[in-house]
Order: structure tokens, then sequence, then C-alpha cells
């Protein structure tokens, strides 16, 4: 399977999307191998998910990345992963779906009204985790360039959303880079 064959079915190589899409998931790709070295997982089939875990993105209002569709950016793993399985890849669609923050609950789709499936879309596996810890590192930016995000601005981020989702953050730092957070004074 060559997932850059499967984008174009759905992107044109020749916009900005395209270029947004294949940059990011590149660095996502990356860095999930380099993680992956430590363990014993299907390096190929990161590399594959990897590639193919925003492929949902065109079908977003999102103009800032060029993609003019009609649901909200939060829907993009659900819809990734309904366009994966199309192509026959179940579990890379998982990935598509689960990659989302550090994951979602079905408690939290349904207590926040959120406009997704009432699922869980939690990581389970070592690969999905994989993903979904370095694609928190990679922002996706309007000119097709990739802005490495630190440590600090994860964190941040995911502290919006509760204690719960910066602690499964630091945790996937423990295991996956051998790193304890420690505040910065």
């Amino acid at each position: 399977m060559n997932p850059v064959d499967i984008i174009k079915k759905y992107y044109n190589p020749d916009t900005l999307a395209f270029k947004i899409l294949l940059n990011h998931s590149e660095k996502v790709a990356e860095k999930a191998l380099q993680v992956a070295e430590k363990f014993k997982v299907d390096k190929n089939f990161i590399y594959e998910a990897s590639m193919l875990h925003d492929i949902g993105i065109f079908m977003t209002d999102t103009p800032k990345l060029d993609c003019h569709g009609s649901f909200p950016y939060i829907a993009h793993g659900y819809l990734g992963r309904e366009i994966v399985e199309k192509e026959g890849y179940p579990e890379h669609a998982l990935v598509c779906e689960r990659h989302t923050g550090v994951g979602i609950t079905k408690e939290e789709i349904i207590k926040n009204k959120l406009p997704l499936p009432p699922l869980d879309m939690m990581p389970i596996t070592t690969e999905q985790k994989i993903i979904a810890f370095a694609d928190k590192f990679f922002s996706k930016e309007p000119d097709g360039s990739v802005r490495i995000r630190t440590v600090e601005e994860i964190i941040q981020d995911l502290s919006k959303y509760g204690e719960e989702k910066v602690n499964i953050f630091k945790n996937w730092l423990l295991i996956f880079e051998g790193t304890a957070y420690k505040t910065v004074p």
C-alpha cells in the first residue's frame, strides 16, 4: 500500500491542502518511526497510518488549511476513518479516528455535545498511541510548512480539556521518550 497514492485520490497534488497534509504527515511519520524503534511494533503500519491519519481534513471547513468542506475540524478523524475504511484498511482507519488530542471518550462527546458520533475514540494499541503522540509535536501552518511544538505548548493546549488529558500525554512522554515532565520554574 502506498499512502500517498490514497491521498492523491482525495487531494489534488497541486493544491495547498495537499502540501499542508503531506508535509505534516511526513513529520508525524518520521517522529512516530523514531519512537517505534524502541518497541516491537509494525513499523510499516506506523508509517502508512501516520501518513493517512489526517486524510479527512479536506472535508472540514478550515480555509486556513485550504480545506473547504462543511464539517468542523474536530470531525476530521472519524471522516478520515470512513475514507480509509472504504479504501480497505480498517486498522489504519482506527488511527484516523483515535488520534485527535490524546483521544476523546464517548462520555466527553455526549457531555460536551461535540459534533461527533457517540463513540469511544481513544487510542488503544501501542501503534495508535505512538501516532497520536507524534502528531502532537507538529502544527500545520497555512503556508504548507510545519511548526514544531514544544512539550510545554502541547501540555498548555491539552490543559484546556482537563488534567486527565495532560496526564495521558505526560505518561506517553515517559513511555515513548523516557522523559518525566517537570514544570519549568
